[in-house]
């Protein structure tokens, strides 16, 4: 049956289990919010008895915070008892409600990510950027708002990072300023700090949801058509070598994520990436992720080093995260050399960029190839580009698919098989019939000619 005949109703988002890292419970109402309405010296007082009932606990549990050896609920009871310890000794009153909220937010600072806890636990919210500890921005819907969290100081802040680069493996700090990583959830953070960021350290984290989107739940957000993801979908099935292609956010690993899950389950998928972001919901996989220096310079293992291993363990197909180097050359060597169907992504604003970037790629990979020959590589290893935009409205769009024809001269031949006349159109067929039509038929995966079959407002051709 085809995809256009069984278009599934979009599953509502649900929260998923919380890390482990996280103890606090994702229901809970956010920190900031129960005490936004108080005066300004109330909540300043309520964050100095914090501090002082955190300080308590540290200075009464010590090294067993940092073991393990103290679990949540013992925690939890040490906090209870300096809070009504302390509590005398400010001017100011805890309620049954501010005490549950007042002990969430003491966890969440010493055991989970602080004010974060609440646009962390949120399901709606794609990306967290904090440019200093009072400076906290959300991505909802493709839309940046302000968030209604903020950390007491500079210090806290600087302890959730480090925290998050522990729980992924990383560190952080003058010799080593920069880092990525990926924490339990498969949240990706990037972590930057002076002095290579004038002001305080940058935190952003990008989220992903619980539940991996489908084809079915893109055609039902407009970001393709029933036609093009039925094409897409023989694409995948039919081991054509696939280039999805966009800018920064225009949901590349998305639509990677969605157009493995049509690889048959027979096959063995090998996937490669800087910080393991792919879903796939399939039993035979192996998953290689890249590993930065050490402190010392040392240790490195590349994404190219990964595709070279990757030739060596039987893969049927090679999946890479993103080619953002000379690991393009080996990635178009596996895709003609047996490993047909292979999948990857790059940042490039239109297709004809796409393959641009591409060529440009393949020189950073140190071998004297003449440009002629790093486009006849090109032109027989891929055979389609998957085009993302991203509207004025925040909305992940596919503006194309296009096909790689072959070569003429020293040009790459494309051909757009759909295409949006705007960014606001619907994605459609141009009316010409693709070449790897006759592939796909020879590989059992035959497609109809009215799949084609141009509408009345057909996209122009002209743009690339």
């Amino acid at each position: 049956m085809k995809l256009s005949e069984r278009l599934a109703t979009v599953p509502e988002p649900r929260k998923g289990p919380r890390p482990k890292s996280a103890p606090v419970a994702a229901a809970e109402p956010p920190a900031r919010t129960a005490h936004v309405t108080l005066a300004p010296h109330v909540d300043e007082t309520l964050e100095e008895l914090k501090a002082a009932v955190r300080s308590a606990v540290v200075a009464e549990l010590g090294p067993g915070l940092s073991s393990g050896a103290v679990s949540e609920d013992q925690l939890r009871t040490r906090v209870e008892y300096h809070l009504a310890d302390n509590v005398s000794s400010f001017s100011v009153s805890v309620g049954p409600s501010e005490r549950a909220i007042f002990i969430s937010e003491v966890l969440a600072d010493m055991l989970g990510w602080g004010p974060l806890e609440a646009v962390m636990a949120d399901p709606t919210i794609t990306e967290i950027m904090c440019n200093a500890h009072d400076d906290v921005w959300v991505e909802r819907e493709g839309r940046l708002e302000p968030a209604d969290v903020h950390f007491s100081g500079p210090g806290p802040y600087r302890q959730v990072i480090d925290r998050m680069l522990a729980v992924a493996g990383r560190r952080i700090d003058e010799s080593s300023p920069m880092a990525d990583g990926r924490l339990a959830d498969g949240s990706r953070i990037n972590a930057i700090i002076p002095p290579l960021v004038v002001g305080e350290a940058v935190l952003t984290i990008r989220r992903f949801p619980e539940v991996a989107l489908t084809m079915d739940d893109l055609i039902a957000k407009d970001t393709l058509s029933p036609a093009a993801a039925t094409f897409l979908e023989a694409a995948v099935h039919g081991r054509l070598n696939i280039l999805v292609s966009g800018g920064t956010g225009t949901g590349k690993t998305t639509m990677l994520n969605v157009l493995t899950s049509f690889i048959p389950e027979g096959e063995r998928v090998v996937t490669i990436e800087d910080s393991a972001e792919l879903r796939l919901e399939r039993a035979h996989k192996v998953r290689l992720e890249a590993r930065p220096a050490n402190i010392e310079g040392a240790g490195e293992v590349s994404i190219r080093d990964l595709v070279r291993n990757a030739l060596r363990m039987r893969p049927d197909r090679i999946v890479v995260g993103e080619v953002r180097g000379g690991e393009a050359l080996d990635m178009l060597q596996a895709m003609n050399t047996g490993h047909e169907g292979s999948l990857t992504t790059v940042h490039a604003n239109t297709a004809r960029d796409a393959i641009t970037r591409i060529e440009t790629m393949v020189l950073f990979a140190g071998m004297d190839l003449p440009l002629r020959a790093v486009r006849e590589q090109i032109a027989s290893a891929v055979d389609l580009v998957v085009q993302l935009e991203r509207r004025a409205d925040g909305a992940r769009i596919v503006e194309r698919i296009t096909e790689i024809q072959g070569r003429e001269g020293d040009v790459v031949t494309m051909q757009d098989v759909f295409g949006r006349v705007g960014a606001s159109a619907a994605l459609l067929p141009t009316g010409l019939r693709p070449k790897v039509a006759e592939k796909l038929a020879a590989r059992g995966v035959p497609l109809a000619p009215a799949l084609f079959r141009a509408a009345k407002a057909a996209p122009s051709r002209a743009k690339r």
